[in-house]
């Protein structure tokens, strides 16, 4: 195998995981679209996106057994092929039980397999560049976003949102043809001594439970999965309701708002995990349980902006607000996988992945649901803004305070 194929590997899985977030996106920018097409509330259109994420984090577990049983090249490429065909589908719905088999469902179905094998296939193929591979693909879901905030809003004010659904899908089928030719397996043999070295095979294969009694008993590993589940839950509200916010707040068109509520937070992060990535593995190399108080430093730093937002800030502020959040998020981004892969068996990274994805986006799940009744109750989206501050503040004091008592305990135990 080539010694550059790593990174070509790394190429097809950004694209891969920027139409992952595209997808996602694609709902939350058409959501009052969508809502007022279909005669649905607030809170109705927030629960398909908590049933969408409460039945990803249902699936993960199975998603990261198939990834560590199976050939990762091909569970990654169905999860493509899968939640790329309902996303199509998606566009066809005509009313709140079909949006939620098609998106809650299907698509939700289809995502969960994608994380775990896709972040384990990058850690086999990156050893000593690990952090920096996964910093680079960190970027792929600050541009699909972006991407999807702009294009899909735009096609919907053009065409109308169904439309945004067909054309997004369309393109992650045809990425997945291409993945089908292109991607490979990790080789189990090392065949250069000059590539990368290969991970040894594991002698049986990982019990459906190894995961959760790893990650549950390894202090970081826990504290890592709790500070994610903070991480995501205000990261859901945030995608799900700021765009529908800049509409009704603000006034500003589908293509605007979903452009507006994404643009300024994720350059801003774009930026924030390469610069963090880089840190982390240059500081890393005297205290490895850096990656970890960087971590926390980005939930204390970003929680200082989600207070910002609050109380109807000018709209300069309101970006302003956008901008320091998405920077400071980054720094946890760029350090999840690499963490966790520190402290848990290499025979279980895909497992372990979907340990920490299912409680991470369990606990997220509830974010859409529980802001549109609040939103709903109280006219406004800005009260909730303090409380997912709060959320932050808390995980990461807990990130600091596991960073200092047990983080290199934990790495020692694991690389005996």
């Amino acid at each position: 195998m080539k010694k550059n194929y790593k990174w070509e590997v790394l190429l097809l899985l950004w694209m891969a995981y920027l139409l992952n977030q595209a997808d996602r996106q694609v709902f939350n920018t058409v959501l009052p679209a969508i809502r007022d097409a279909l005669s649905l509330t607030d809170t109705s259109v927030g629960l398909i996106a908590t049933i969408f994420n409460l039945f990803y984090a249902a699936m993960v577990p199975i998603g990261g057994w198939a990834g560590d049983r199976f050939s990762r090249k091909w569970v990654v490429t169905l999860s493509i092929l899968l939640w790329s065909v309902a996303t199509m589908f998606t566009g066809m719905a005509n009313g709140f039980i079909w949006l939620i088999i098609l998106r809650s469902v299907a698509t939700g179905g289809g995502e969960a397999f994608f994380g775990p094998a896709n972040y384990s296939l990058i850690g086999q193929y990156h050893t000593d560049t690990r952090a920096r591979a996964m910093s680079i693909h960190q970027t792929a879901y600050y541009v699909g976003v972006i991407l999807a905030g702009w294009a899909a809003g735009l096609i919907a004010d053009k065409l109308g949102w169904q439309y945004s659904f067909y054309i997004f899908g369309g393109i992650g089928v045809l990425w997945a043809i291409l993945m089908i030719v292109r991607l490979k397996d990790f080789p189990k043999e090392k065949k250069d001594a000059q590539d990368t070295p290969v991970e040894p095979v594991a002698e049986t294969k990982p019990g459906f439970f190894d995961r959760f009694k790893t990650v549950f008993t390894t202090p970081t590993a826990l504290a890592l999965t709790l500070g994610f589940s903070g991480l995501i839950f205000v990261i859901t509200g945030y995608m799900t309701w700021v765009p529908a916010y800049l509409q009704e707040e603000f006034g500003q068109s589908q293509a605007s708002a979903g452009f507006n509520s994404m643009f300024w937070t994720y350059v801003a992060a774009f930026v924030g995990v390469l610069v963090a990535g880089s840190l982390s593995d240059r500081l890393a190399a005297k205290n490895r349980s850096v990656r970890l108080v960087l971590q926390g430093v980005g939930l204390l730093g970003g929680a200082v902006f989600l207070f910002l937002m609050g109380g109807h800030p000018a709209l300069w502020v309101l970006y302003l607000s956008f901008t320091g959040w998405g920077f400071f998020r980054a720094f946890f981004d760029a350090n999840t996988y690499t963490v966790l892969y520190d402290v848990t068996p290499s025979r279980l990274h895909a497992s372990c992945s979907s340990a920490l994805i299912m409680t991470g986006f369990g606990v997220g799940a509830l974010a859409p649901v529980l802001l549109g009744a609040m939103k709903q109750s109280m006219g406004s989206l800005s009260a909730t803004f303090p409380i997912m501050g709060i959320i932050w503040i808390v995980c990461g004091l807990l990130l600091l305070l596991v960073a200092h008592t047990s983080y290199q305990k934990d790495y020692d135990k694991n690389h005996q």
